[in-house]
């Protein structure tokens, strides 16, 4: 039985109350409640910017042996409405997409803070607005976002040229790429279901069926996010049916053709897919450099053994 691609596969999980796009905080800062708070004159010196000032330095301090603490200090800010739950969030998800090392960090921090905030009543009723479903809201509107507006517009086309429009493309995958891996840990850490990655899985893999078959960066997405979670995803039955099906996708569209008989993908991606395909059969043992964030333990005991081997000749 195979796994329905939704149109939206975050928002049957995360959408306390129904909101249009242009209103999501990652959309637009400004129609958000968070973004009403800082459009005005007075925002730089008023409530919500030292809220901002406040948070943004918490998360500068953030490595993974203090992130215990560091949520306890985030959790004792005083949020009072909708809007500063937000500004949180959007700071914390900001961190997590431009420092993809410390994803997993940042995944520990939303899982400690899930339930230290007050719940909000929805403005149109439906469930109350949580901080764990307005993470989930933002991981939805920026996976949307990213991956409606990886090119660059018009405009931006106009304005960068060369090196620079170049530049921008490979910022805005890269930060799509960080979403993929940032969704993932928060699997991992159970804040996301089995069923909405599933979901996600397939509107990355199998919803595209146009001979052109998907776009290639939803075939990278697809890669980190299945390298990131594919071990614990596959424990599982109904995870395993979903690895099996999208493998199974890639693996076709590795060695799918065009009508000119040329390859339908570029080397690169070819390779990516093979990659993925080598590691599950492997067990998920992947046999190349993790960018992962390390602890000073770590660091001090390869800086020893370093030492000791050049000690050994």
């Amino acid at each position: 039985r195979q796994v329905t691609p939704q149109p939206s596969p975050l928002s049957r999980q995360v959408t306390p109350a129904a909101r249009p796009a242009s209103e999501l905080v990652m959309a637009s800062p400004a129609g958000s409640a968070a973004g009403s708070l800082l459009g005005s004159p007075s925002a730089a010196r008023g409530p919500a910017a030292e809220l901002r000032r406040t948070v943004q330095g918490m998360l500068n301090k953030v490595c993974p042996e203090n992130v215990g603490t560091i949520a306890q200090k985030i959790g004792a800010v005083e949020i009072a409405q909708p809007a500063q739950l937000e500004t949180v969030i959007e700071l914390i998800f900001k961190k997590a997409v431009t420092e993809p090392h410390y994803c997993e960090t940042y995944a520990d921090l939303v899982f400690a803070l899930k339930s230290v905030f007050p719940e909000f009543p929805a403005p149109e009723g439906g469930k109350p607005i949580t901080f764990k479903s307005s993470v989930l809201n933002i991981c939805q509107n920026e996976f949307e976002e990213l991956v409606e507006r990886l090119e660059p517009s018009e405009k931006e086309r106009a304005r960068l040229q060369g090196g620079d429009l170049e530049a921008c493309r490979k910022r805005r995958k890269d930060r799509l790429l960080a979403n993929m891996k940032f969704i993932g840990h928060l699997y991992l850490r159970e804040l996301l279901s089995v069923k909405v990655i599933g979901a996600v899985l397939c509107e990355l893999v199998l919803s595209a069926e146009t001979p052109k078959g998907p776009e290639e960066h939803a075939l990278e997405c697809s890669c980190e996010l299945l390298n990131a979670i594919g071990f614990t995803l596959e424990t599982l039955p109904v995870g395993q049916q979903v690895v099996s099906q999208v493998c199974g996708r890639l693996l076709e569209l590795k060695s799918a053709k065009a009508a000119d008989g040329k390859a339908l993908y570029c080397k690169r991606v070819q390779f990516l897919i093979q990659d993925l395909l080598d590691t599950r059969a492997a067990g998920w043992s992947r046999k190349q450099f993790r960018s992962a964030a390390k602890t000073k333990e770590e660091i001090r005991l390869e800086q020893e053994r370093d030492l000791n081997a050049r000690q050994c000749g």
